[in-house]
């Protein structure tokens, strides 16, 4: 008797046994491919969404970042604009200058070359701007009666490897004079007035605010007319200057290049300017450095948070299919051998007449197992597709966000999607075996018998 025969007529005579054969093993298949593809998407949409994010963090930074720049750099123009109305901080005096007579009596009395300042400012300084030679010296004023700080001051000399710059104080003009408070209170003057000073004539140019120092007992006028009023032609008393942003001792380092310039002067600092200055650029660095890095911190922030949300998502689906998956397996195998032997139970009559007309023991066997066979390929498939729809579906709110092509791309769910197949139909080979064993190989006579 043909096998093949048989195999089809026992599927088309016992429907019902096949059909539930077949969706047991199709469940069994599909909770395993759909696990595994669930959690494969899960890896694709973290990954995406990571990127997506860190992307989306990465350009915010770059943002903030060039907006903390541009803030940060406005922000230390503003405090350099500032800071240059402080004035000049530092102060290059001939070696032989009593600091005493500087600060007791607001005059000096040492001089230096005027031909210092350009050979200075020729020089390949860095730790020092906006050069500006000066004669200080206080003397009596007889046409009016009072003691008077003159300072003479020409333009500012600049540094040549630097350009130009802005100057600081504006020049003192020829013929001009520019007028402390408190003279300008004594000798009751106001700006376009003419005053006498050693003979000559000064047009009062500008009237300063009360500064509550030595300038508002001072008069400015021209460099060289200062020089000429008191005998000190192409002498000067002091350089003025103003201290680059160094770091670390500025004065040691702003003295060592200057007195290796110009041997035979001191550098003397003014500290409370100096060190306002300082501290105003260390603040306006410190307050850019704050907000670059208080915005990379919050990206880092939310990239952790996206990630952990992410990581439980997929621990919860992972753990969920770690128990699942067995138990519909495990429930397969066992549906699968009792269809086998309910099925083998209830046909013993027709087993034993087909014994009996000499249908040997091997070939029965393999009749329960090519429909067996049959049972875990087909029903293998169904799973597979149907295991591959629910865990793309499941795997996000959005399916379009993975697509099959990503799927498939994994190592682990190519392996899936052909091992689950052959698995099935081992499966359900093994499971249907032991019934079918154990009916073939009863007597047909006693089979006969019973019935």
């Amino acid at each position: 008797m043909n096998v093949r025969r048989l195999v089809v007529r026992e599927i088309k005579h016992r429907k019902l046994n096949f059909l539930l054969g077949l969706l047991s093993v199709a469940v069994a298949v599909a909770s395993l491919v759909g696990a595994q593809t669930l959690l494969t998407a899960d890896g694709i949409i973290t990954a995406r969404l990571l990127n997506a994010k860190e992307a989306e963090v990465e350009k915010s930074v770059a943002e903030k970042k060039a907006v903390v720049q541009q803030t940060g750099k406005e922000l230390q123009d503003m405090i350099r604009k500032q800071m240059l109305g402080l004035g000049f901080n530092v102060l290059i005096l001939p070696e032989s200058q009593s600091l005493s007579e500087l600060h007791l009596n607001g005059s000096m009395s040492a001089t230096m070359p005027e031909e210092y300042v350009d050979r200075l400012a020729n020089s390949n300084i860095v730790t020092v701007s906006h050069l500006l030679p000066s004669i200080t010296k206080r003397i009596s004023w007889e046409e009016h009666d009072v003691e008077v700080v003159v300072v003479g001051t020409r333009g500012e000399v600049p540094i040549q490897h630097r350009g130009m710059k802005k100057p600081l104080l504006a020049e003192v003009a020829a013929g001009k004079m520019v007028v402390g408070r408190q003279i300008q209170q004594q000798l009751d003057v106001k700006e376009g007035d003419t005053v006498q000073l050693k003979g000559r004539e000064f047009t009062v140019s500008k009237i300063h605010a009360e500064r509550g120092s030595v300038d508002d007992v001072t008069v400015w006028i021209n460099l060289a007319e200062a020089q000429e009023i008191l005998g000190m032609q192409n002498l000067i008393h002091a350089i003025l200057a103003l201290e680059c942003g160094c770091s670390g001792d500025r004065i040691s380092q702003i003295r060592a290049e200057i007195v290796g310039i110009l041997p035979g002067t001191q550098v003397i600092e003014r500290y409370s300017q100096a060190l306002t200055r300082a501290e105003s650029r260390a603040k306006a660095k410190a307050s850019a450095e704050k907000a670059y890095q208080q915005a990379k911190e919050a990206g880092e922030e939310q990239l952790a948070l996206e990630r952990s949300s992410r990581q439980d998502l997929e621990d919860r689906h992972s753990g969920f299919a770690a128990i699942l998956v067995p138990l519909v397996v495990l429930g397969s195998i066992v549906t699968i051998g009792l269809l086998a032997f309910v099925n083998s139970r209830q046909r013993s009559q027709e087993i034993g007449i087909l014994r009996a007309i000499g249908l040997s023991t091997q070939q029965l066997m393999l009749v329960f197992l090519i429909k067996a066979a049959a049972i875990g390929l087909f029903g293998g498939i169904a799973g597979v597709c149907a295991g591959l729809m629910v865990g793309r579906l499941l795997g996000s709110a959005q399916p379009d966000m993975t697509n099959w092509n990503d799927l498939f791309a994994s190592g682990n769910l190519g392996d899936m999607l052909v091992m689950a197949p052959l698995a099935a139909l081992l499966l359900s080979g093994l499971a249907s075996w032991l019934p079918a064993l154990l009916v073939a190989r009863q007597d047909p006579a006693v089979i006969l018998q019973r019935e």
